[in-house]
C-alpha cells in the first residue's frame, strides 16, 4: 500500500513537470498536491492554513516512515537467517534478551498481556549496556501493539513514572526518543506529538519537519552536557556544568514547537500542553514553572538578539525584567542556541553567536546589578570602553604612551557620540582609531576590511562625508558581488561624516548568471581570505570616489523563496527624542525574505522619498531579512499618519 502511494506521487510528479524528475521540489508540490485533490484549508478567523503541498507531504512521510519501518524488520530478518549462531539469546530479565545487541521481546504477545513492557522497551534500550537496536520480533510486536497505546494507557501512572524515569536518565535520551518516533510509539504516547509528525514547515528557516526539528533540539540540547562535544558550543558547555536538571531542557525541547499548525501562537499553545504534561507527570511547581517559561518565550531571546539594539540600556532593562532571574536566563539561553542550531545546517553561525552572548552576558550583568541594588551607569560603561580600546590601540599599558596615544585619539572621539561606544564592541573601537586617527577630517573616502573576529567572513568599515545616496552606493557593490551583508552598523558623527561597519558573508562560488552583462564581468573568488580583504579595500574605495550612481543588480531568487509564501511586514513608529531635537526620528522595521538586490532597492527607496537614513540594523537570519532602519522623514511624511509610506515600501519588499 505505501510503495503504491510513493509510485503514484512519482508518476504525478513526471506527469506534472513534463519530464522524468524525481525530485519533490518546492516550486512542483503545489501542482502535485492539487493533481490529488487537496486543497489549501483555514488561514483566516484563526483558523490554521494547512497548504495543500503540506496535506500531500505529510502523506508522503507517514508512507516513507512505514516504508523505513517494514525495510528494517526484513533486513533484521535477512541477518538472523544468514548468521543464525551469532543471535543467541542473553536473558535480561523475564520480558526481554539480548540478541546479539538487539533488544528481543520474550513473546510475541507480550504486550498484549503486559502493555507496560512498550515503554519498558525503550527504557531498556536507553539504560542497558550493549543493545544497539530492536530485534525485528520486537519490532514486529510493536506494530501490532499500537491498538494497545490509547487514552487509557496515557493515563496510566506506571506508563507515566516509565516515561519519567527516561527523561530523567543521564543518556541515551536523544537515541531512545528517536526510536520510539521512528516505531510511532512517542506520538501515540504524547498525542500532541503525534500531530506533528511529518509536518512541513514551509518558512525560510526550517529545512525538517516539525517532529524531526524537535528531536534535533534534543540532541543538541544533550549535547550541552557532554564533556567530548564541548569544543562545539564552549560557552554552552560551561554553562551547562553548572546546571543541575538538565531534563528541565529536554522536556523543555519536547514541547517548544509541538503546537505548530494549529493556527494562532504556538508558543502559547505549546506552553498550554506542557503544562498539562508536567502536572500529569508530577514534576514540582518550581520545575513545572521554568519549563512552561521556557516553551512560551523560547522565541523571544532570538528576537531581541537579532532584532533590537543591544546598546541600547533600556532594551537589555526590558529583557531582564521578561527573564526575571539569572536561572531562567540561563536556561533560556541554552535552550535558544539549541533551537537555532535544529532549524537548518545553514542558520547558525558565529556572527549570531555573538549577538545571543552579548544579550545574555548584558543580561546577567543588569539582573545582578537590580540583586545588589546597584543602578547601570552609563557614563562609566562608555568611559571604561574607550580606556580598554585605547589598550588596545597602544598595546600598551605605560601611561606616558596612553596619553600620547588619547593625545591623537581626542579629535576623533570628540566627535563621536556616547552612543556610538555603546553600540560597538571594544576591539571594533580600536580598529576604528588605528583606521581613522590620522584622517578624523579626510575629504576622501576611508575603506578598511579585515576578517571578522566574530564571523566567518570579513569586516568591512567606512568612513567618509556623508553624502546623499551613500548607503545605496556601499550595498549595491556588496550586492554586484554576491557578498552576503550579513549585519550592519550605521553611524554618524557629529561633524558630518559616516562610520558605517559591515559584516560581510563571501560567497563559495563565484557570481554565475548574472543577469546584467557589468555585473557578470565582476566575480568574488579570492583564493585567501587576503585576497578579498584587499579587493573591497581598492574597488569599494575607488567606487565611492567617483561619481558612479547605484544600480540595483538583478540576480536569481531561490526557488525556496518563490514558493514560500512569507509577506513582507514593515512598521514605522515615531521615536522618543529629546524636546530640543531638530527633527523627530522613526524607525522602520521590516521583515521579508532575503533576496538579491534588496538593501539596494530600500536604499533607492530612500532616497525617492527624501528619507535621511541615521542607523542601519541589518540582520540576515537563514532566507529571511530583518531590518531596522532609525531614519528622519521627510517634511510631508513626518506626521502620525505613514500608512501610505509604508504600504509603498512594502510593495518593493515582495520577492
Amino acid at each position: 500500500r505505501n510503495e503504491a502511494l510513493l509510485s503514484l506521487i512519482r508518476a504525478r510528479l513526471h506527469l506534472t513537470a513534463q519530464r522524468r524528475e524525481d525530485r519533490l521540489v518546492f516550486d512542483l508540490q503545489t501542482a502535485v498536491a492539487e493533481s490529488f485533490g487537496y486543497v489549501s484549508k483555514g488561514g483566516n478567523d484563526g483558523k490554521p492554513l494547512i497548504r495543500a503541498s503540506e496535506a500531500l507531504m505529510k502523506h508522503y512521510y507517514w508512507a516513507a516512515k512505514a516504508v523505513t519501518q517494514l525495510n528494517q524488520i526484513l533486513l533484521l530478518n535477512i541477518e538472523e537467517r544468514l548468521n543464525p549462531q551469532t543471535h543467541e539469546l542473553r536473558p535480561i530479565n523475564e520480558r526481554f534478551s539480548d540478541k546479539a545487541g538487539m533488544l528481543e521481546v520474550a513473546s510475541d504477545d507480550l504486550y498484549a498481556r503486559h502493555p507496560h513492557a512498550i515503554l519498558e522497551t525503550f527504557l531498556l534500550y536507553q539504560t542497558t549496556v550493549g543493545i544497539k537496536g530492536l530485534s525485528a520480533r520486537t519490532l514486529r510486536a510493536l506494530y501490532n501493539a499500537r491498538g494497545l497505546m490509547d487514552g487509557e494507557f496515557r493515563r496510566d501512572p506506571v506508563n507515566r513514572a516509565t516515561f519519567s524515569a527516561m527523561l530523567h536518565c543521564g543518556s541515551g535520551i536523544t537515541h531512545a526518543m528517536r526510536l520510539m518516533n521512528q516505531t510511532s510509539v512517542l506520538g501515540r504516547y504524547l498525542w500532541v506529538f503525534r500531530k506533528i509528525v511529518g509536518q512541513m514547515q514551509h518558512d525560510l528557516f526550517h529545512v525538517y519537519t516539525v517532529d524531526q526539528h524537535i528531536l534535533m533540539v534534543l540532541r543538541n540540547v544533550r549535547r550541552f552536557f557532554i564533556a567530548e562535544h564541548a569544543h562545539e558550543y564552549p560557552f554552552c558547555s560551561q554553562l551547562a556544568a553548572g546546571w543541575d536538571k538538565p531534563w528541565v531542557l529536554v522536556v523543555a525541547a519536547l514541547f517548544h514547537d509541538i503546537a505548530k499548525g494549529r493556527g494562532g501562537d504556538h508558543s502559547e499553545l505549546g506552553a498550554r500542553d506542557v503544562r498539562s504534561f508536567c502536572r500529569q507527570h508530577g514534576i514540582a511547581r518550581p520545575d513545572a514553572k521554568l519549563i512552561e517559561f521556557l516553551v512560551h518565550e523560547h522565541l523571544s531571546m532570538s528576537r531581541t538578539a537579532q532584532k533590537e539594539d543591544l546598546s541600547d540600556p533600556q532594551v537589555i532593562a526590558g529583557f531582564a525584567q521578561r527573564v526575571g532571574n539569572e536561572r531562567y536566563l540561563t536556561a533560556l539561553y541554552l535552550l535558544t542556541v539549541a533551537d537555532i542550531r535544529g532549524t537548518s545546517p545553514h542558520v547558525w553561525n558565529s556572527w549570531k553567536a555573538q549577538l545571543l552572548e552579548e544579550l545574555f552576558v548584558s543580561t546577567r550583568r543588569a539582573l545582578r546589578q537590580a540583586a545588589s541594588g546597584e543602578s547601570a551607569n552609563n557614563a562609566v560603561l562608555v568611559e571604561a570602553k574607550r580606556t580598554a580600546a585605547l589598550k588596545l590601540f597602544t598595546a600598551a599599558e605605560h601611561e606616558t604612551e596612553l596619553f600620547i596615544a588619547l593625545s591623537a585619539l581626542t579629535p576623533l572621539w570628540r566627535n563621536l557620540e556616547d552612543r556610538y561606544f555603546q553600540r560597538f564592541e571594544v576591539s571594533e573601537i580600536a580598529w576604528h582609531a588605528a583606521s581613522l586617527w590620522q584622517h578624523t577630517d579626510t575629504e576622501k573616502a576611508i575603506v578598511k576590511a579585515r576578517a571578522s573576529t566574530i564571523s566567518d567572513g570579513v569586516q568591512v568599515l567606512v568612513y567618509t562625508p556623508d553624502q546623499g545616496g551613500l548607503f545605496a552606493r556601499i550595498t549595491a557593490y556588496f550586492e554586484r558581488l554576491q557578498l552576503d551583508i550579513v549585519a550592519a552598523k550605521i553611524a554618524s558623527t557629529n561633524h558630518g561624516y559616516a562610520l558605517d561597519t559591515f559584516q560581510i558573508s563571501p560567497k563559495i562560488t563565484p557570481v554565475k548568471n548574472a543577469l546584467n552583462a557589468k555585473a557578470s564581468a565582476i566575480t568574488v573568488s579570492p583564493d585567501t581570505l587576503s585576497g578579498l580583504v584587499e579587493q573591497i579595500e581598492r574597488e569599494l574605495t575607488r567606487a565611492l570616489r567617483s561619481d558612479t550612481k547605484a544600480e540595483i543588480v538583478n540576480h536569481r531568487i531561490s526557488r525556496q523563496i518563490r514558493h514560500t509564501a512569507f509577506a513582507p511586514d514593515v512598521r514605522i513608529r515615531a521615536l522618543l527624542v529629546a524636546k530640543n531635537a531638530a527633527t523627530p526620528l522613526f524607525e522602520i522595521a521590516l521583515s521579508c525574505a532575503d533576496q538579491p538586490g534588496l538593501l539596494s532597492r530600500i536604499a533607492r527607496f530612500f532616497i525617492a522619498n527624501k528619507i535621511d537614513l541615521v542607523e542601519a540594523r541589518i540582520a540576515t537570519l537563514g532566507a529571511r531579512a530583518e531590518d531596522i532602519f532609525i531614519v528622519r522623514l521627510a517634511d510631508n511624511h513626518a506626521s502620525t499618519d505613514t500608512a501610505a509610506l509604508q504600504k509603498s515600501l512594502a510593495n518593493i519588499l515582495v520577492a
